[in-house]
């Protein structure tokens, strides 16, 4: 009932705020409304909201929390719909071969010169390449809409220093958190480890040394410990202590080294595979009776990512099946993965209802909790969090009843980002692609490491090696 009540006023608000400023800057208007993107001047905004994404999980999320807001389609998130008069658009640029950023590249500097209703009033960009936005005047300080640190008070640090440029302004926020867990069959702890309680599967991946370890344990009876090498790929990244980047010159930490070389002896060993992360090879390992021990990952990956296999089990027949057949530990380090961030455009002609969205989609606890609730995903909001972190019902089904949102939090609170650089994705993925031939025998790792600096240097002309 109070969500409802909030959906109702804040509708009407915005609705009145608008009705109250006529044409200007809307459809029809003979010239577009002229703004500065702070927040406080209704009369200057306008009846379109422009959002660009690359998927459609924002979509979802307004669908179906954003108080005031009504769908056009209830299957469709994408189709947009409106928050009082407003109509709320979504242009979706897929991130394959950088498409989304590129999109970003084109149109946020040209902003102001569109007409109002054609400006892009929100954009989304991921943890790694935000900075590359957050550090030039295409994204507004969340300040300039009115927001107070004090609004943020319960929001998990990491998640603002992300978005945080060079000045210490804050440029955008999230409604997520993507802490990370190792995620493990639980069949299979049981046969090698002789136990799938999370304490005792800790002791046996408790630190690398362990980790590699009890991967010769698994071979001998069959079993791999990761999918692939990729699976430990953002532990050991998300743990260096120098960033990609240093004066102008690509630079490989030694802990990403140290991920070479203990790839490379596991997949010697068969130990681990090669496959592509989101490839089907890569995802086998999710699916009943597979052989893959344990993956690394967020809440989004055991909801959304394993959670979407369908193996064909019945989930009441007793025998493990995907949707009970999994657990989680800390595993030996902890590190996150991803995460999606609102960002204001520059020029934009909504400054108000963007910070409204802001607001309510990031530190309206209510909304936190019914996200939770509804999608599994792991919020950016401390007291949601850990509310929930000592409630059974929020238990994952793909861990058999297991909430691990305790590990969650207390990983949330240790993620700390002074490495991290606005080259990360262009570099990371590279990497990746680099060592895979070095890791099959197609090359040698001075040879992996010519093409990674080439292709690094394809993407980022400036940089030298």
């Amino acid at each position: 009932m109070k969500k409802r009540m909030i959906s109702i006023l804040l509708a009407g608000i915005i609705a009145a705020s608008l009705a109250a400023c006529g044409s200007s800057g809307g459809a029809g208007s003979t010239k577009p409304a002229e703004t500065t993107g702070a927040a406080g001047d209704e009369a200057s905004e306008g009846k379109v909201l422009n959002i660009q994404c690359w998927n459609d999980e924002f979509a979802r999320r307004m669908r179906d929390h954003m108080p005031g807001y009504e769908a056009a389609d209830k299957d469709d998130a994408t189709k947009g719909g409106k928050i009082g008069d407003v109509q709320v658009t979504f242009t979706v640029t897929p991130s394959t071969d950088n498409a989304y950023q590129n999109n970003l590249d084109a149109i946020l500097p040209e902003n102001m010169d569109e007409a109002a209703d054609d400006r892009v009033d929100l954009f989304l960009v991921e943890a790694d390449y935000a900075l590359k936005y957050v550090n030039t005047p295409v994204a507004l300080p969340i300040s300039d809409l009115g927001i107070t640190e004090e609004e943020l008070a319960n929001q998990y640090q990491y998640t603002k220093d992300i978005v945080t440029d060079a000045d210490g302004n804050l440029k955008g926020l999230t409604w997520q958190g993507c802490p990370g867990v190792l995620i493990y069959n639980r069949d299979i702890a049981r046969e090698v480890l002789g136990s799938d309680d999370p304490d005792e599967v800790q002791k046996a991946v408790a630190d690398w040394d362990t980790f590699d370890k009890t991967a010769a344990l698994l071979k001998e009876k069959g079993y791999k410990i990761t999918s692939t090498t990729n699976d430990s790929y953002r532990v050991f990244s998300n743990n260096v202590t120098s960033p990609w980047v240093v004066d102008g010159k690509i630079n490989v930490d030694d802990n990403i080294k140290a991920w070479v070389d203990m790839s490379k002896e596991q997949v010697d060993a068969g130990e681990t595979g090669t496959a592509d992360l989101w490839s089907t090879d890569w995802s086998k390992g999710f699916a009943k009776d597979a052989n893959v021990f344990c993956y690394f990952g967020p809440a989004w990956l055991i909801n959304f990512s394993m959670g979407n296999v369908d193996d064909g089990a019945n989930e009441d027949d007793g025998s493990r099946t995907f949707a009970g057949g999994w657990g989680a530990t800390v595993g030996p380090q902890g590190f996150y993965w991803g995460g999606t961030w609102i960002c204001a455009a520059a020029g934009t002609d909504n400054p108000t209802l963007v910070a409204e969205i802001m607001r309510q989609m990031t530190t309206n606890e209510e909304v936190m909790t019914d996200i939770v609730k509804m999608d599994n995903d792991f919020v950016n909001n401390k007291p949601a969090m850990e509310a929930a972190a000592t409630d059974d019902s929020f238990a994952f089904k793909p861990l058999g009843g297991q909430n691990p949102l305790a590990m969650f939090c207390e990983g949330a609170d240790k993620i700390q980002l002074s490495n991290i650089s606005e080259y990360d994705q262009g570099c990371n993925e590279s990497f990746q692609l680099s060592m895979k031939e070095y890791f099959e025998g197609n090359a040698t790792y001075d040879e992996a490491l010519q093409a990674f600096y080439k292709s690094v240097k394809e993407k980022y002309p400036e940089l030298e090696y």
